[in-house]
């Protein structure tokens, strides 16, 4: 939607006023020095950023390939560590200002252990909220729609709330699951070239 350029200068004017703003407030407690903020601020500015920008993804397998990269992997996979012994790890990489060439990397285990663990959060802090059903402020009373729609039973449920299931659910005449709901009835039009027809045709969804 809008030019990478555009955005980048953006984002860097949003994110130098609000530091500046945090500054003279006194929020940022570990810069004591005076004069310190201002001479950073004036060098991030006249420093070009880059925001990453990429088309919007359309097929739901890449939006879980993309999220799993950050929820399930952390700093490096399997596939780039090419040799390991008892002193040191070979990997492979990606050089990126060289043509994105690949290229092979050793280091002895303690910098590779050191390199990994700069790659995990804080404690209390999280890669990847959840958000919708899943959000921590409504994913209780969300989980119990969603199973009550979903016809999974995780407890054994009250009389009442049976009844309004049994109320509301209908078995499917091929599966013979109780996951559809009736949303109406339709009578069928009478046409010149059809027979007159006396049933009702039930409209289900899943």
């Amino acid at each position: 939607m809008f030019p990478v350029r555009a955005l980048s200068r953006h984002f860097r004017g949003h994110m130098v006023s609000a530091l500046r703003k945090a500054a003279h407030a006194g929020d940022l407690h570990r810069v004591n020095r005076p004069g310190d903020v201002d001479a950073q601020l004036n060098t991030l500015m006249a420093t070009d950023w880059v925001v990453y920008s990429k088309d919007c993804l359309e097929h739901t397998h890449t939006v879980v390939r993309y999220l799993a990269r950050y929820t399930r992997q952390i700093a490096i996979s399997n596939a780039r560590i090419l040799a390991v012994d008892e002193h040191q790890v070979t990997l492979r990489y990606k050089d990126y200002r060289d043509h994105d060439r690949h290229k092979s990397l050793i280091l002895n285990g303690e910098e590779f252990v050191r390199r990994f663990l700069l790659h995990v959060l804080p404690k209390g802090l999280m890669r990847v909220r959840h958000y919708g059903f899943l959000a921590n402020r409504c994913r209780r009373q969300r989980l119990m729609q969603v199973r009550r729609a979903l016809a999974v039973v995780e407890q054994a449920p009250d009389a009442d709330m049976a009844a309004s299931d049994a109320e509301l659910a209908y078995t499917c005449p091929h599966c013979k699951q109780p996951t559809l709901r009736m949303i109406g009835t339709l009578t069928p039009q009478r046409h010149t070239y059809d027979q007159p027809s006396n049933h009702k045709d039930q409209h289900y969804r899943a």
